[in-house]
């Protein structure tokens, strides 16, 4: 095949980039991504396919998605009367806000290490991402955020609640001074994604600051295969942000799916239950391990530290166990791996392999 001269068609700072990585887990114990380990029970899995099965796959969805949207504010804790927008996943909201606010010279600025798309977002719809390195202990560097708002301005101010990849979750006061700081300059997205492990959440405050978004997922509650995220705010920001909303984005199997899983959420809150009780007794067992340093985690996951990670992490896949390497994601992060909180027996064999990795380098 010809060569194609795409250095003169692409954008450079696109052409710049590298693409975002998920590694092939086939055959693996895959504790890197967050997913709830836990299916439905059989009784809901039948009750679920005969409720697929009726979908008119050959129909575009109707593009309100108005009984969804009720589902997720009756069932998810969005306060009555609020808007919700849905996006295929965080990912798409974070790209729908970077398109809506990339002004010319607007910003985008989070903590550091946090979620990658966050800055990936920012620069594929041309904007400059800011990132304000957190403390050593992984907490908020509350002045130098301050610091940054008062210099950039940005029009985008992320603050993960908690955060990845380090489950922590940042100081409330901290993050009131931060939502008074952008004022209506611009909007904090506060990222719940993983609120269903944590013991706070901002959805409560939307009235006291009009700047903030609170924006979620059910990926992390057990429905990460149908891609939805949802977002909500100040009625003018969710009408501005609706028009960069591409038609039909969240599909009719994705739509039924949710639907019908949301009207039995007592089911994922039970499993959310058990992974808590389980992040516990990991912790605790990680922690007694010679040389494991182990981070407070709000989340479904838990972040480590340990000499020669990089040894370990190749050992573990060696015995077909995949947790993520985030060690040069950040130098706050160095020797650093970051590992999904699964059942107990998922966790017993991940404690197994990683002790015999440790004994191994």
């Amino acid at each position: 095949m010809s060569a194609f001269p795409a250095a003169d068609v692409i954008r450079p700072e696109i052409a710049a980039l590298a693409a975002y990585h998920v590694p092939d887990a086939e055959g693996f114990l895959k504790l890197d991504a967050m997913e709830n380990p836990f299916t439905l029970p059989p009784a809901l899995q039948q009750e679920l396919a005969q409720h697929l099965s009726q979908v008119a796959l050959n129909r575009y969805p109707v593009p309100s998605y108005q009984q969804l949207k009720q589902l997720i504010a009756d069932k998810l804790g969005v306060p009555a009367g609020r808007p919700v927008v849905l996006g295929n996943g965080s990912d798409e909201l974070i790209a729908m806000m970077s398109v809506a606010c990339a002004r010319p010279g607007a910003k985008v600025l989070a903590p550091v290490p946090g979620f990658v798309m966050y800055a990936m977002s920012a620069k594929l719809a041309g904007m400059e991402f800011i990132g304000v390195p957190c403390h050593a202990d992984l907490t908020l560097d509350v002045s130098a955020m301050l610091e940054a708002i008062q210099l950039h301005h940005p029009a985008i101010t992320y603050l993960a609640y908690p955060n990845n990849p380090t489950g922590t979750l940042f100081d409330t006061a901290q993050m009131e001074q931060i939502l008074r700081a952008v004022g209506d300059t611009g909007i904090v997205v506060v990222d719940e994604a993983y609120q269903p492990f944590a013991p706070a959440t901002f959805m409560s405050r939307l009235d006291e600051f009009p700047n903030l978004v609170v924006m979620r997922t059910v990926s992390k509650l057990g429905l990460a295969g149908i891609r939805l995220g949802y977002m909500t705010g100040h009625p003018q920001l969710m009408q501005e942000f609706e028009k960069v909303r591409p038609p039909y984005n969240i599909n009719v199997l994705s739509q039924a799916a949710a639907e019908f899983v949301l009207r039995h959420v007592e089911v994922l809150e039970d499993q959310a239950a058990i992974l808590r009780e389980q992040r516990s007794a990991l912790a605790a067992a990680l922690a007694a391990l010679p040389g494991v340093q182990v981070f407070p985690s709000a989340a479904n996951f838990l972040l480590i530290r340990v000499a020669n990670a990089e040894q370990v992490f190749a050992k573990l896949v060696q015995q077909k166990v995949l947790v993520k390497n985030v060690g040069k994601m950040h130098n706050l992060l160095h020797d650093c791996l970051r590992v999904t909180v699964s059942s107990a027996e998922e966790n017993a064999s991940f404690l197994a392999a990683f002790a015999a990795s440790l004994e191994t380098t």
